[in-house]
C-alpha cells in the first residue's frame, strides 16, 4: 500500500487555485497545518478574506483531490476565515476595534454609490464578517432610510460622549440622519462637515468590525481630504456607470486617492447593461466596457458590473436592499462575489511575516 506524504496531499491541494487571488493555496501560505495519520488526513485552511458561500464548493473540491491520492482512506478539510488587519496608508494609527475601513466613492451623484455600499456591506456579513457602515454624506444623508431605519430612530448614547451604532439587518450603521430631522438642511461650510464626519467615526462605539463601509459623498472635496489625511482608510472601491462622463468624474476620483496615498481596490461598474423583463435581451444602454477600460488604465481590478434593474432600487426604498430581501437571487449572487474578491484583493496589504511557514504535522502510522 502506497503511503500517503505531505508533497502527494500538497500537489493535490496544488492542483486548486483561488478564484480571486488566481494562487494555489500553498503558494498563499493559505494551508495552515497538513495531518496526516497512515491514510487519515486531515487538512486545516485559513482565509485572509470573506469567503463564506463558497466554504462548501471548496470543502468538496479538496477533498475530492485529496481522495485521488494513493493510499489515502479518509479525509477532513476543515476552512475558515481570519479576517486581518490590513496596512493603512500614511502611517496613520489603526482605529480601536476596526481592522479594515473601506471608502466607497464616486467622482459625481447619480451613479448608485450608496445602494453599492449598502448592498455591499450586507454581502460581507452574508459571507462571515462583522460589518459597520458610515454615511459620510453629511449633507444627503441616505443610509438610514436604505437599511430601513425608522425616522426619529436616535442612536443610544453612553458615557454621555459616544454613540452606541445603529444596528439594521445585522450591520452596525451611523448616519447624520440619526441625529437630525428628515426635514432639517445641514447647511455647514466645510470644516463643520468635516469635524461631523469625525466625530462620528471617533465618538461611536464600533463593536470589533472586520469591515467598515464608509459611504463616501460624490466628489473630490473637504470630506474625501479629512478622510484620507486623518482616518486609516486601508482601500477605496469607485463607483461608476459606463457614461464617457462617469467615466472621467470616475478617473478624478481614482487620482484623488493616489495623490493622498490611499490604495484602490477596484472599480465597479453599476448600470452596466438592461435586461428587458419581456424578451430577455440584454443592452448596454450607457455603454459597455467604460468600467474594464479604467481598471485596466490604472492597473486596478473590476470588481464587479451591475445591472440596471428596477428591483434594486425598489429594495432600497423599502428598506430591505436586494441582499436581505432576494438573498438567492442573481443580483445578491452579484453583490456577494463582489465582496468576496474586494476583501481577497485588501488582504494583500496584510503585512505578513515572510518567516511564518505552514505547521506540517506529521504522525507515525498506525
Amino acid at each position: 500500500m502506497s503511503k500517503v506524504t505531505v508533497e502527494s496531499v500538497s500537489q493535490a491541494i496544488a492542483g486548486y487555485l483561488d478564484p480571486y487571488l488566481g494562487k494555489t493555496l500553498i503558494e498563499l501560505n493559505l494551508v495552515k497545518a497538513i495531518d496526516i495519520d497512515a491514510g487519515d488526513v486531515r487538512v486545516s485552511i485559513e482565509f485572509p478574506y470573506v469567503m463564506a458561500g463558497l466554504k462548501g464548493a471548496i470543502q468538496q473540491v479538496l477533498t475530492s483531490a485529496i481522495e485521488d491520492v494513493a493510499g489515502v482512506d479518509s479525509v477532513r478539510v476543515d476552512i475558515r476565515q481570519a479576517i486581518l488587519p490590513s496596512k493603512s496608508p500614511n502611517n496613520l494609527p489603526a482605529m480601536s476595534k476596526i481592522k479594515n475601513i473601506v471608502a466607497v466613492a464616486s467622482g459625481k451623484g447619480g451613479v448608485g454609490k450608496s445602494t453599492v455600499s449598502v448592498n455591499l456591506a450586507l454581502a460581507l456579513a452574508a459571507e462571515g464578517a462583522k460589518v459597520g457602515i458610515l454615511d459620510a454624506d453629511i449633507y444627503g444623508p441616505s443610509v438610514g432610510m436604505m437599511l430601513g431605519v425608522a425616522e426619529g430612530v436616535r442612536p443610544e448614547v453612553k458615557d454621555g460622549k459616544y454613540f452606541l451604532p445603529v444596528v439594521a439587518h445585522g450591520v452596525q450603521s451611523m448616519s447624520m440622519a440619526y441625529l437630525i430631522t428628515e426635514d432639517t438642511p445641514m447647511v455647514w461650510r466645510g470644516p463643520m462637515v468635516s469635524g461631523a464626519l469625525q466625530q462620528l467615526l471617533t465618538q461611536t462605539l464600533w463593536d470589533d468590525l472586520d469591515y467598515l463601509i464608509i459611504d463616501m459623498p460624490p466628489g473630490t472635496g473637504d470630506i474625501q481630504l479629512t478622510l484620507s489625511q486623518k482616518v486609516p482608510v486601508t482601500g477605496a472601491i469607485i463607483v461608476t456607470t459606463p457614461q464617457d462622463i462617469a467615466l472621467l468624474d470616475c478617473k478624478k476620483g481614482i487620482e484623488m486617492f493616489r495623490k493622498v496615498n490611499v490604495p484602490v481596490i477596484g472599480v465597479v461598474e453599476n448600470m452596466a447593461t438592461f435586461c428587458c423583463p419581456k424578451c430577455g435581451h440584454n443592452e448596454p444602454v450607457f455603454g459597455a466596457g467604460g468600467g474594464e477600460k479604467i481598471a485596466a488604465q490604472y492597473q486596478s481590478a473590476l470588481i464587479g458590473q451591475l445591472p440596471l434593474n428596477g428591483t434594486i432600487r425598489e429594495h432600497v426604498d423599502s428598506g430591505r436592499p436586494t441582499v436581505v430581501s432576494a438573498p438567492d437571487s442573481e443580483i445578491t449572487l452579484l453583490y456577494r462575489d463582489m465582496a468576496r474578491k474586494a476583501t481577497a484583493l485588501l488582504s494583500q496589504q496584510v503585512v505578513v511575516d515572510e518567516l511564518a511557514f505552514p505547521e506540517i504535522i506529521m504522525r507515525s502510522g498506525k
